[in-house]
């Protein structure tokens, strides 16, 4: 990657729980990390996310919200991305794992016991929803 990508990523909150999913591929293989994917040409933020979060989890976001943006920078892989970061407010579906191929693993994780890594979107997010609490 010779240029920022851009890309956004959506928290999913329930009874004190956050979904996230183990990543296979890089950058950051292992973490685990909130739903999230690269924005496509002409397609806006809200569009790529929900997309995004529906091919990934089986969820359907229904109200959502900004929460703010994320830059991540990898230079060992020599990526450089802007993540524009979603809250879903509402959603509905049945929590699945849909890409085995990208994902390991899918779950709920309480706040206060998240695994030991996270991505930096993920991290970014959770820094934002605290300064809001």
């Amino acid at each position: 990657m010779n240029a920022p990508g851009v890309g956004c990523g959506i928290v999913f909150m329930r009874d004190g729980h956050i979904l996230l999913l183990q990543r296979k591929k890089s950058p950051e293989i292992g973490a685990w990390g909130i739903p999230g994917g690269k924005i496509d040409f002409l397609e806006t933020a809200e569009q790529a996310i929900r997309r995004e979060a529906f091919e990934e989890t089986g969820l359907e976001a229904g109200s959502i919200r900004q929460l703010g943006i994320s830059e991540q920078l990898f230079h060992d892989e020599r990526q450089h991305w802007f993540g524009i970061l979603f809250l879903a407010e509402t959603f509905s579906g049945q929590m699945q794992l849909l890409e085995p191929d990208k994902h390991g693993g899918i779950d709920w994780f309480p706040l206060d016991n998240l695994p030991a890594t996270l991505t930096l979107p993920t991290i970014h997010a959770l820094e934002l929803i605290r300064q809001e609490a």
